[in-house]
């Protein structure tokens, strides 16, 4: 079973205007985990608990490729607002010259106020930061660009 944006746009307004707190739906291809914040506007940043890694249902037109220095990118599994760390005033995932191993987390990307978490996916150490914090990133859009080992 796959679910459209507009599908998981249906399921987060259904639960919006319920009177359930959370909700945790988990099947064999998919899971989704959805908090209502005590304050209500789900904006916060801080529940990297119950985040899932960004699995995309699509692959990237120009999947990971080396590049012709032999790096190789970490590309955005979907459209949506890039944060560099897990809250604002936190020390970003990662930075230039940091270790990466393929589950170490390197960003959130939101996306209608849920929070997904993006793998490095690659064992290598990160060579530049592609994107600017906060920034709308598109779906592919190089993220990191990382030195494999």
């Amino acid at each position: 079973m796959s679910l459209t944006d507009d599908d998981v746009r249906e399921i987060l307004k259904l639960i919006d205007e319920s009177d359930l707190d959370e909700l945790h739906i988990e099947t064999e291809n998919f899971v989704l985990h959805v908090s209502k914040g005590a304050g209500g506007d789900g904006a916060s940043l801080t529940p990297l608990m119950g985040v899932r890694e960004a699995s995309p249902t699509r692959t990237p037109e120009h999947p990971e490729e080396p590049r012709s220095d032999g790096a190789h990118t970490i590309d955005s599994p979907m459209l949506g607002t890039f944060y560099r760390a897990e809250r604002p005033g936190a020390d970003p995932f990662v930075e230039v010259g940091t270790e990466v191993e393929p589950d170490t987390i390197v960003a959130i990307i939101e996306v209608m106020k849920m929070m997904n978490s993006v793998p490095a996916g690659i064992t290598g150490t990160i060579a530049e930061v592609c994107c600017d914090n906060a920034s709308l990133v598109e779906y592919g859009q190089p993220l990191f660009r990382v030195d494999p080992k």
